[in-house]
């Protein structure tokens, strides 16, 4: 049989979009679902493969088509983070009947959906922060994305609102500065007393509730009326970030031009322009290599099709063709934005 089909998959926590496509660069079908993550079940891998095998097979399926039309797979996969997880996930693709294809964590996708090039490095700054890098030979690393200080994943929307909570809380106890923050925190918290501010604090923690588009949008709005408290937070944030993308872009070797993707919702949905000026700053001073940045403005499952057409083609798509799917991809996110 002619393989003449490719599947892409981008893979997060809370959702999965799988898409079929021909090799011409053609919409053939999509399924957008829950998530496929192990992290997110008792089962771990063993639910991965089913929740996946289950889902392309149906792809397959109501298509009339088999893993034997498929020329290749790209996955762009949420909790692929270190190499034991990488290697248990690609046993469970390969259990799916994939032969060609390419898995990794889901920052990756970012680069072959904004870079035209198809490498690049892609900087997550959305509910949490990971850095992904593909060079032009092909190699690949990621720098963070496990949600540890330990690997500076010190960005996102989660740790904002824990570092704006830390700065009210310092204030009060901990000879902290005063903070603009402080009010519109007590106030959006419903605390009645400074007494009460970190039972009110862990528990939003704990119970994984506190509002952190709010508490960021708290942040932002102090920074730009120039309180220090929240500079220093905007600036230590920018630092890490920058960090972990000028590391990730020094261990692969890349020319002296380098696209640098911006994804997730603290960049793409920016309050602020503080945040990407500081980065930018901080990028700048710790390499001589030159950086174009690219806010990615499409969704990251283009990055699979494309990622998956690429590996089908052994060189990356024409610009024809990559207009044709970012177009189809759009369009089937306008019309199904959600799980099923």
């Amino acid at each position: 049989m002619n393989k003449k089909y490719i599947i892409g998959v981008d893979g997060g926590n809370s959702k999965t979009d799988y898409f079929l496509f021909d090799l011409q660069g053609n919409f053939v079908d999509h399924i957008n679902t829950g998530t496929c993550s192990h992290e997110q079940f008792p089962d771990a891998y063993m639910s991965s493969f089913r929740i996946m095998n289950e889902n392309i097979q149906q792809l397959l399926n109501r298509n009339h088509l088999s893993m034997d039309h498929i020329a290749a797979g790209a996955f762009g996969l949420a909790g692929a983070d270190v190499p034991t997880q990488k290697d248990n996930l690609n046993k469970v693709i390969e259990q799916i009947g994939f032969t060609h294809y390419a898995m990794d964590n889901d920052s990756f996708l970012g680069v072959k959906a904004g870079s035209e090039k198809g490498f690049g490095i892609c900087s997550i700054n959305g509910s949490g922060t990971v850095t992904g890098g593909i060079s032009p030979s092909g190699s690949r690393l990621q720098v963070g994305g496990v949600g540890s200080e330990l690997s500076g994943d010190e960005a996102g929307g989660y740790f904002l609102a824990r570092k704006v909570l830390r700065t009210v809380y310092d204030s009060f106890y901990r000879m902290g500065p005063k903070t603009s923050m402080t009010e519109p925190v007590m106030s959006l918290l419903q605390i009645p007393g400074k007494e009460y501010f970190i039972e009110y604090a862990m528990d939003g923690v704990l119970k994984r509730t506190l509002p952190n588009t709010k508490l960021m949008q708290i942040m932002f709005s102090a920074a730009d009326h120039g309180d220090q408290a929240a500079l220093d937070i905007i600036d230590h944030t920018a630092r890490q970030l920058a960090h972990s993308t000028v590391g990730c872009m020094h261990n692969l070797d890349f020319g002296i031009e380098v696209d640098i993707v911006l994804a997730g919702s603290v960049w793409v949905k920016a309050e602020s322009p503080l945040l990407l000026e500081k980065y930018k700053s901080y990028v700048a001073t710790l390499t001589e290599h030159q950086c174009k940045y690219i806010l990615l403005q499409v969704p990251p499952a283009t990055g699979a099709v494309l990622w998956a057409m690429e590996l089908a083609y052994g060189h990356p798509v024409d610009t024809d063709t990559r207009a044709r799917i970012i177009e189809s991809v759009e369009n089937i996110h306008k019309k199904d934005p959600s799980p099923a």
